[in-house]
């Protein structure tokens, strides 16, 4: 491949990746906008509760911030809000008297299953631009990128 195409391929993928980053900010921010005025709600809230949502049987508040790549101060702050709603429980890890576990309640999840449908009916119309059959075919050209971030990492 010439220098000339190197450089042109080069210049349209920094254009995709200046791209995919501020469609990513665009819908986000739409997220948080609706989260918040339909529910009163944040983003980082809704994704602690995702989160749970996937582990019905718990998870060490470690774990969850792992998970989640946020620090142990920002989840026991939303962890805290939603005991205090009743949306989540804690309790004591047997043979661990420092870690804490953490689940949804009943309304909790009844409460989630509210914002999950309604944040994937909002992402479905953000998104309603792409058809689904290239939404496929983006997701496997991601996945390409990741596999090959993963090999070189």
């Amino acid at each position: 491949m010439s220098v000339e195409v190197q450089a042109k391929a080069g210049k349209t993928r920094l254009r995709l990746w200046l791209k995919l980053l501020k469609t990513s900010n665009a819908v986000e921010t739409a997220l948080r906008d609706r989260l918040r005025t339909e529910f009163g709600t944040t983003l980082p809230r809704f994704d602690v509760m995702a989160a749970l949502a996937r582990s019905p049987e718990g998870l060490k508040m470690s774990e969850l911030s792992r998970r989640l790549r946020v620090s142990n101060g920002n989840v026991t702050g939303i962890v805290d809000r939603l005991e205090v709603e009743g949306h989540a429980e804690r309790h004591a890890v047997a043979g661990d008297r420092r870690a804490m576990e953490v689940r949804l309640t009943g309304k909790g999840r009844a409460h989630f299953d509210t914002l999950a449908t309604a944040h994937e009916a909002w992402v479905n119309e953000l998104m309603g631009a792409i058809t689904e059959a290239e939404a496929a075919r983006i997701m496997e050209d991601l996945d390409s990128v990741a596999r090959d971030l993963e090999e070189k990492r």
